[in-house]
């Protein structure tokens, strides 16, 4: 299979970082109940892509301005994430020590 080529925000640190976050985040949501698929799973899941498809729908703007909009969204859906997490703790879905590469990225 031909690979795709190779865009621009894939050069950020920022879109790599976000990258682990996703790969770390369908990690820890495969032990959440199956009564949670719809609900925090799922959302879950969702923050942690945008922050990634905010980076690279950002990078495509034509100014600095338009890109801060999307850093912006970026940052909302990062804090998205870590309320979904402390959730998922309270909840007793995840352990504390179970989040410690995701804090990290977080």
């Amino acid at each position: 299979m031909k690979s795709f080529k190779n865009y621009r925000f894939e050069d950020l640190a920022v879109w790599k970082i976000g990258m682990q976050i996703v790969g770390e985040v369908y990690r820890l949501t495969q032990s959440f109940p199956k009564t949670e698929l719809f609900a925090l799973t799922d959302q879950l899941k969702r923050a942690s892509t945008s922050i990634v498809l905010n980076i690279a729908e950002g990078s495509a703007q034509s100014s600095k301005k338009h890109f801060a909009l999307y850093a912006n969204r970026t940052k909302a859906s990062t804090l998205e994430c870590i309320v979904c997490i402390k959730i998922a703790i309270q909840q007793q879905f995840l352990k504390i020590s179970d989040c410690d590469t995701i804090e990290a990225l977080l």
